[in-house]
C-alpha cells in the first residue's frame, strides 16, 4: 500500500464520509485512494471553503470533518478557516500536502515553513517523516481534534511519502541504487539510500484500528448540587446555552429534554439555536441585555464572558454566576463566576436536571420576558410594514421565516441583512443555525452549506448572505452544480457595506471602502449552471420563493438576488 492508501484506510475506520479538498500533485494519492475506499471527494474551487465545508460536518455530525489541500498556497488559503474553526471550537481535522522530506529547504516547488503557520491556530500541528508514522499520526490528530476542547488539528505529509515506493525512488534518481563512481558520487548514492530505507522502512507496522473513542468531560456532582441549590432559591434565573453545549451533536434531543425539565427561562445562541424548536414557553429571543441586569441567577452553558456579553457587563453586578465551559481560561474570562465548572456544559445541564430543585416559581419572571419578547416582536412587525426604496429586508427575512420547511438548516454569512436575520428567522430544529461563531469571519456560506446539505440531504439549506460576503463564495456554485448539491441562497443586495458604513459615515463621513454595485449575483450563478432570480419588489416575494423552491426541489442551486433597501434597524451595533 502506498502513503496514500494507508491514510484512506484511516478515514474510513474512523466513519469519515466525505473529503473536502482542492486538487494538487502532492495530495493525489489521498484523494484517489479516499474514493476508492467509498469516501466521497467533493472537491471546491477555494480551499478555505474545503474546511468551512469539514467544520460544518464536524458540527452537524459531532465527529471531525476532514479537508486535504496541496502544498504552499493550498494551506496557506486555508488559514483563515482553520483559525475560524478553532475559536468555534469545531474539530477539523487537515491534510495538508508538503514537499518530499529529503528536499525540504532546498527551494523546492511551494515549500515553505507550513508548521510555524500553523501552530498557533490549532490544537496540534504535526509533520510526519516516514511512512510507518502515517497511521498511528493520523489516529492521534482525530484524538486531539475531539478531546477536551475541540477543534483543528494539521497533519503535514510529505508527497515522498504518499506515492509508491519504487516511484518515489526513481524520482529521486536511479544513481541511490548504482556502484562505483567518484566518491562524491557514492557518499550521495549512500545517503539517498540510506533516506529512503528509513522513509519506507517497517511500512507496514500499523493496523488502521477501530474509530477513536473520546471522553466527553463530566459534570463533578457538588457542582450540580450547588447549582441546584442556587436555582432553588432563585427568582429571576436566566439560563444561556451557547455552541459548546451542542458539541455532542448524537444527545442534543437529551439536552432539550433536559433544559425543558429545569423551566429556567432560556436565551439560545450559535448552535444551540433551535434547540427547543419553534415557539416553546421557555425560550426568549430579544431583550436578552434587560434580562441579564434583572436576573438574580445566570447560568452560562458554554458561553463566555466575551464581547457578546459586553465583557461580562450586561449581568446584574448581583448575580450569583454559575458559567459552565470545557475551556478553563472561558469560565471566568472577564467575570468571576461563584461557581466555575471545567466540563461539558451539555452534560452538565443534562445532570442538573436529573437533580432535585424543588418547587421554585418562576411564571411571573417568564412571563414578564415573554411580554418584553412580544412588543419586540410588533416593533420589528411595525418596522417591515415600512415602505423603502427596494425591499424592506426586515419584511422579505419575515417571508423568509414563514416559508422555511420543517427541515431546514440556516447558514449565516453576512453582515448587517444577516444580522438583521437573526432577529426574525427561527430554525425549526436542533442543529439547524450554522453561523462563523466568534471570529465573525465571512465567507462561511458556501462550504458550511456544502457540508449541511451533504450531512442532511433531506434538509433544505439556505444561505443567508450578505452582497459583501457572497462574493468570497460565490463560486462555489460551480462546486453545487458539478456535485449537484441543491441548496437555496438569498443575497440581501443593498450596494453596500452596510454594518461599516452606518457608523463610519456618521461618525467619520466618509463612505470610503464601503460602496458597492447593485452586482447581478443572479446572473453570475446563471454562469456557474446554477439558476439565479432577481427580485426588486415586495409583491413578487412570495412568488419568487416558492419559484425558488421548485428549482431546489428539481436539484438544481438557486441563487436570489434580494435588492433590499437600507434601514437603522441595527443603528448603534458597532462593537469593539
Amino acid at each position: 500500500m502506498n502513503g496514500g492508501e494507508l491514510i484512506a484506510e484511516v478515514l474510513e475506520k474512523q466513519g469519515v464520509r466525505f473529503l473536502f479538498t482542492l486538487c494538487g500533485g502532492h495530495i493525489s494519492p489521498i484523494l484517489v485512494a479516499a474514493k476508492r475506499a467509498g469516501i466521497r471527494v467533493v472537491d471546491v474551487r477555494h480551499e478555505a471553503n474545503a474546511v468551512f465545508a469539514a467544520d460544518a460536518v464536524a458540527r452537524l455530525s459531532g465527529s471531525p470533518g476532514v479537508a486535504a489541500v496541496t502544498a504552499g498556497p493550498g494551506v496557506t488559503n486555508t488559514i483563515t478557516a482553520v483559525k475560524n474553526a478553532q475559536l468555534a471550537q469545531s474539530p477539523v481535522v487537515l491534510l495538508g500536502g508538503a514537499t518530499g522530506t529529503i528536499l525540504k529547504g532546498r527551494g523546492a516547488l511551494q515549500d515553505i515553513d507550513q508548521m510555524a503557520l500553523f501552530e498557533p491556530h490549532v490544537k496540534w500541528a504535526t509533520s510526519v517523516s516516514r511512512v510507518r508514522d502515517l497511521i498511528p499520526v493520523l489516529l492521534r490528530a482525530f484524538s486531539i481534534a475531539q478531546r477536551g476542547v475541540p477543534g483543528p488539528v494539521f497533519v503535514e505529509c510529505p508527497v515522498d511519502l504518499l506515492y509508491e515506493e519504487s516511484l518515489v525512488r526513481r524520482l529521486y534518481g536511479q544513481q541511490a541504487d548504482r556502484k562505483g563512481g567518484s566518491v562524491g558520487e557514492r557518499a550521495l548514492n549512500w545517503y539517498l539510500r540510506r533516506h529512503l530505507n528509513r522513509l519506507f522502512g517497517d511500512a507496514e507496522r500499523y493496523a488502521a484500528g477501530d474509530p477513536v473513542k473520546v471522553e466527553i468531560p463530566q459534570a463533578p456532582r457538588s457542582a450540580v448540587r450547588g447549582t441546584a441549590r442556587m436555582l432553588a432559591r432563585s427568582s429571576r434565573p436566566v439560563l444561556m446555552v451557547g455552541s459548546q453545549a451542542t458539541l455532542d451533536a448524537s444527545s442534543v434531543a437529551d439536552l432539550a429534554a433536559a433544559v425543558e425539565r429545569l423551566g429556567v427561562p432560556v436565551y439560545l445562541s450559535g448552535m444551540a439555536r433551535g434547540l427547543l424548536g419553534r415557539g416553546h414557553r421557555l425560550q426568549l429571543r430579544h431583550q436578552r441585555r434587560k434580562a441579564l441586569r434583572e436576573a438574580d441567577t445566570v447560568i452560562l452553558a458554554g458561553v463566555p464572558c466575551d464581547f457578546r456579553l459586553d465583557y461580562g457587563r450586561q449581568i446584574n453586578r448581583l448575580a450569583k454566576v454559575i458559567s459552565v465551559n470545557r475551556n478553563g481560561e472561558e469560565v471566568a474570562k472577564n467575570r468571576r463566576p461563584q461557581l466555575g465548572v471545567v466540563c461539558d456544559p451539555g452534560r452538565f445541564l443534562r445532570s442538573l436536571a436529573e437533580h432535585e430543585i424543588g418547587q421554585p416559581v418562576w411564571e411571573h419572571w417568564l412571563e414578564a420576558l415573554h411580554l418584553r419578547d412580544r412588543e419586540r416582536v410588533e416593533e420589528i412587525s411595525r418596522l417591515a410594514d415600512k415602505t423603502t426604496q427596494y425591499l424592506n429586508p426586515l419584511a422579505l427575512c419575515s417571508q423568509i421565516d414563514r416559508d422555511l420547511e420543517d427541515e431546514s438548516i440556516l447558514v449565516a454569512d453576512g453582515g448587517d441583512f444577516v444580522a438583521t436575520a437573526s432577529y426574525i428567522v427561527s430554525p425549526k430544529k436542533p442543529l439547524s443555525w450554522l453561523d462563523p461563531g466568534v471570529f465573525g469571519t465571512l465567507g462561511v456560506g458556501a462550504g458550511f452549506a456544502l457540508g449541511a446539505k451533504l450531512c442532511r440531504p433531506e434538509a433544505a439549506v439556505w444561505i443567508l448572505y450578505g452582497d459583501g460576503s457572497v462574493a468570497y463564495s460565490l463560486a462555489e456554485f460551480d462546486t453545487f452544480v458539478r456535485h449537484e448539491i441543491p441548496v437555496l441562497a438569498v443575497v440581501g443586495n443593498d450596494a453596500c457595506w452596510a454594518q461599516i458604513a452606518r457608523e463610519q459615515v456618521e461618525i467619520l463621513k466618509d463612505d470610503v471602502g464601503t460602496v458597492l454595485r447593485r452586482t447581478d449575483y443572479d446572473v453570475v450563478a446563471e454562469g456557474f449552471g446554477g439558476r439565479g432570480f432577481r427580485l426588486e419588489r415586495p409583491d413578487e416575494t412570495e412568488k419568487v420563493l416558492e419559484q425558488a423552491r421548485q428549482e431546489v426541489a428539481k436539484g438544481r442551486p438557486v441563487l436570489i438576488n434580494a435588492l433590499i433597501g437600507r434601514t437603522d434597524f441595527r443603528k448603534g451595533s458597532i462593537s469593539m
